[in-house]
Order: structure tokens, then C-alpha cells, then sequence
């Protein structure tokens, strides 16, 4: 579709789109839609033109209610033109909840933050309920945020047995950058004891420790021992509120591991089959089989960890309702505390979409099927959603939820979600966030990507890694 606008709204202009169209060009004639907001006495006029179809509203002289106009005035357009109906109507961003933490927080009814989402952004009413759903599950969970003493810990080690075909993160295929884990972990631990320091300098308070990747499982029984001695020596780890490992694969996992993280207090592991179906597996690059993931599952319920998660995706290439039927019925025969449901999203830096035209990809109404399949499903089963988070290029535009059994929430998923805690990231892609929930803000402090740069410039990382500190 040929766009032509006057404003400056490009990033919501085109991502509202894209829900509707497969590619937007902005051009200075020629268009087949005209986005327009121009200033009156009082207000602004927004208007979109499709031929001879038009729709505008007025908006009142703020950025925001101004950005709200013209996206309302895009949608109704465009789903009257194409018949179509978004279940996140004009969002576009990733974090769909704060939206009703914002409400709550001034105390408005189940019915008036109904009303105002769809009225704002014709959220459909099943998304709707969705949302406040979990809003009002994550609100005891950030009843502490405006203390500004606590921290939560991330850290970050990249690096997975192979890159699997969707996966857009810090991640590298040991068997090209293994022969760099020893010097990475000699830099990390550098990063940890400068981060102590500033922690005991500035009077901040570690609560919760997430070590992610990448498959943190990859590394040896003694480089995590040696890992999360140091974790305990300096954190109290048996005093966490939460202290995860992202175990991820189970061709990483065996039961000598587990029993290092068991006697290093950590209370929360996650294996993440993605999905059930051997085919599937072998499709998307993990070289792992269907029946490891129960055996390893089986091992690591014996260790009595507080919680187990599995993370899975809807919409891999080739699957249908039947595939994702099998895995949700298998992963419930586990019965782990945690299950986060994935939609799946075509990152610019994946294999995938260097490879897109290679795949039977899921479209949308299947995909929609089969969410409402998995819902009903773990509902069902005792599991309530307690977070959610939305990505670009997600197939059908829809979400990313994690289910819980009542009262196993993960306090660091609400955490770097709503984006109203301090969280403090280490390693090679990292991203640091300062949050100043009473300022409505937060900055980003993204550290040095590349593993081989990570090293290099350990010390600039180090340097930069004071900026958290002193804002």
C-alpha cells in the first residue's frame, strides 16, 4: 500500500498497517491512502482518504490524544475497507497491560476500563477482559514499586547447542563460538563484581535473579558452580524472592546440573520443548527428541524446585491444530507450575525470514484457533494467564501469554514486562532498565552485543555499566 502523511506518526502509521496490508510504502504522490492532521482554532483534524472514502475525527491539542486520533481514524478506515477486525484494534505496542495499570491506578471500574479500551483502541471484548484479567494478577506483584532499593538481576549467556530457526536473540551456535565460553565467563564475573560494588555503593537491594541466554544450560557443572557461588556470596540467594534459571533445552539438562542449581537456591527452572511433535523439532533446527523432554521433565520434578516452566509457540511452520492439540494435552500430562504460550513472530534476524519462502506458514485464523484451543484448554486444567506481552510481525497480530498455577506467578516476567522495576543486566546483548514509575519513564542501557566485542571491550562495558547507577 502507497501511503502518503504529513505528520510525523510513521512508526504507528506503518505497524497499524501492516495488521491489514503485507507492505507499506510512504511516497509523496501517487498514494492509495491519505493521512493528513492538520491544526484548527481549537483542535486538530485527523482524516485518512481511500479513493473516495473518508474518515476523520477531531482530537484535542496533546501528542497523544493527537497519535490515539489518527490511529482510531486508520482502523476504522481500513477495517471497513478490507472487512477485517483486529482483536488489538489500533495497538501496536508490545506492553498492552500498562494500559490497564495506568487505570487502575486511578481507581476506575472493570466497566470504565472496558469502555475506555475499546473507545481508545478498539480492543475487541474478549481482549479486553483478557487484559484486565491480568492486570489486576500482576497488581500484588508491583505493590512494591516505588521502592527504589530493589533490584532484580539478569544475566545473560549467549549461547545455545544450535540456533533454532525463528530465534532472534543473543544467541550463538556453540559448535561455531564454543571456544569463547571460558573467556565470555572471565568477563561476565568481571561485570558481576563491578555491579556489587556499585549495588553495596548506591544502598540497592538484590530480590530476584533471572539467568537467561541463550541456553544458560549449556555451560559445564563447574563453570555454573563457580557462577552461582559467586551469586551466593554476594546476593543471599537463599533469601530471593525469585531465582531463576532459563534451563531451556533437554539435551543441555541432566540431573548433575540440576543439583547444582538446587544447592545454589535457585527456585524456578524452565525447560522449553517449543512443541511436542518430533517433525517439528527436527524442522526448526533442535536436535533434542519428544521423549527427552518428558524424562528430562521426570528428572528435574524429583529436585522439588518451586517451579517448572515449559515454554511452547503456536503457528511453526507445517503445524496445524492437530500438532497443537498434542502438545498442549502432553504438556499438561506433566503438569508443570508454569506454561508460557508463544505466538509465533517472524523476526528480521532469524533464519526464518532470510528463508520465509521455504515454509508452510500458519496463517491467522488457524492461529486463532488454535490459541482459543490452548486457552480453553489450560483453563481448564487450573492455569490463569498472569502476564502477556505482544511482538512485531507476530503471525495474526495476536499475543504471548504465560499461564500459572494459582499462586506461582514469576515475579521477574511481571517485573521486565510492565516495566516498572529496576533491572540490572549483564552479558554480551543485555539491557539494563532504570524505571521512575512516578515520572511514568524508564531508560534503557543496552550493553555490547557481539561475544567477541563483549570481550574486547570488557572494560567500556564495565564504564557504561555505572550510567544505571548514577541516574
Amino acid at each position: 500500500m502507497k501511503v502518503k502523511i504529513n505528520h510525523e506518526f510513521h512508526y504507528e502509521v506503518e505497524h497499524l498497517l501492516k495488521t491489514f496490508v503485507d507492505k507499506v510504502d510512504f511516497v509523496d504522490d501517487d498514494e492509495e491512502l491519505l493521512n493528513t492532521i492538520i491544526e484548527e482554532e481549537d483542535a486538530f483534524r485527523v482524516e485518512a482518504t481511500i479513493k473516495e472514502i473518508t474518515y476523520s475525527e477531531l482530537s484535542a491539542k496533546d501528542k497523544r490524544a493527537v497519535k490515539r486520533s489518527n490511529s482510531r481514524v486508520l482502523y476504522d478506515l481500513m477495517s471497513k475497507i478490507t472487512g477485517k477486525v483486529n482483536h488489538y484494534g489500533t495497538l501496536v505496542g508490545v506492553r498492552p497491560v500498562k494500559l490497564v495499570h495506568e487505570m487502575l491506578e486511578k481507581q476506575m471500574s472493570d466497566q470504565e476500563i472496558s469502555e475506555k479500551l475499546y473507545m481508545n483502541h478498539r480492543i475487541s471484548e474478549k481482549k479486553r477482559a483478557l487484559l484486565l484479567e491480568i492486570g489486576k494478577r500482576e497488581a500484588p506483584y508491583l505493590a512494591d514499586v516505588y521502592d527504589d532499593s530493589l533490584v532484580s538481576l539478569y544475566i545473560c549467556i549467549p549461547f545455545c547447542p544450535t540456533r533454532c530457526l525463528y530465534c532472534s536473540f543473543p544467541s550463538n551456535d556453540m559448535r561455531k563460538k564454543g571456544s569463547l565460553v571460558e573467556s565470555y565467563l572471565e568477563c561476565l564475573h568481571k561485570e558481576i563484581d563491578h555491579a556489587y560494588e556499585n549495588l553495596i555503593k548506591y544502598g540497592k537491594k538484590v530480590d530476584c535473579i533471572y539467568i537467561g541466554g541463550g541456553t544458560p544450560s549449556i555451560l559445564r557443572d563447574d563453570q555454573f558452580e563457580t557462577l552461582l557461588s559467586k551469586l551466593d556470596k554476594y546476593f543471599d540467594t537463599s533469601s530471593l524472592k525469585e531465582f531463576t534459571i532459563e534451563a531451556g533445552r533437554p539435551d543441555t539438562i541432566t540431573a548433575d546440573k540440576l543439583q547444582v542449581f538446587k544447592d545454589h537456591h535457585v527456585s524456578r527452572i524452565c525447560i522449553n520443548p517449543q512443541t511436542m511433535n518430533q517433525k517439528t523439532l527436527g524442522l526448526i533446527g533442535r536436535d533434542h527428541s519428544v521423549d527427552s523432554i518428558n524424562s528430562v521433565y521426570e528428572v528435574a520434578s524429583g529436585f522439588d524446585f518451586r517451579s517448572i516452566n515449559m515454554d511452547l509457540i503456536l503457528g511453526l511452520p507445517d503445524e496445524d491444530l492437530e500438532d497443537v492439540k498434542k502438545t498442549i494435552d502432553s504438556v499438561l500430562d506433566l503438569s508443570p507450575t508454569n506454561i508460557t504460550i508463544h505466538t509465533l513472530a517472524v523476526k528480521t534476524s532469524s533464519r526464518l525470514k532470510e528463508t520465509l519462502d521455504k515454509y508452510n506458514m500458519t496463517q491467522s485464523e488457524l492461529v486463532e484457533a488454535m490459541l482459543e484451543y490452548t486457552e480453553e484448554t489450560v483453563r481448564k486444567a487450573g492455569y490463569v494467564p498472569y502476564y502477556m506481552y505482544r511482538q512485531k510481525n507476530m503471525v495474526g497480530n495476536f499475543e504471548n501469554v504465560g499461564y500459572c498455577k494459582p499462586g506461582y506467578e514469576s515475579l521477574y516476567n511481571i517485573r521486565i514486562i510492565e516495566e516498572k522495576h529496576n533491572i540490572l543486566a549483564l552479558g554480551a546483548g543485555a539491557v539494563s532498565k532504570r524505571c521512575f514509575p512516578r515520572e511514568d519513564r524508564f531508560q534503557r542501557i543496552a550493553n555490547i552485543k557481539g561475544i567477541e566485542a563483549y570481550i574486547e571491550r570488557i572494560d567500556d562495558v564495565i564504564k557504561k555499566g555505572h550510567t544505571f547507577f548514577e541516574m
